[in-house]
């Protein structure tokens, strides 16, 4: 689904315009962004959380000539859907 279909059925569920319904879905997306960015976590019950997680570097292995080769240490944005989440994700492909 993107972008543009979530803001469609949004707009059609809520009366809102589409251009009022992407402002308010770019808004909710710059915000999380934003808090992850700044090492807040962001917590939506029953959906579930985004935050940012540290990886410290390591030496990794090239396949090919079975060299190591370093990794640098990064940040990345995580999602960690909620028990509710996982369970009517899991109930639907069964």
């Amino acid at each position: 689904m993107t972008k543009a279909q979530i803001v469609d059925r949004i707009a059609e569920a809520t009366g809102l315009t589409k251009l009022e319904t992407e402002a308010v879905v770019d808004g909710f997306m710059h915000t999380v962004i934003q808090a992850v960015v700044d090492g807040e976590g962001v917590e939506l019950r029953g959906f579930g959380s985004f935050k940012s997680q540290h990886r410290a570097a390591r030496t990794a292995r090239n396949p090919r000539t079975n060299e190591p080769v370093p990794v640098a240490a990064r940040s990345l944005p995580v999602f960690k859907p909620a028990a509710e989440f996982k369970r009517l994700v899991e109930e639907a492909n069964a």
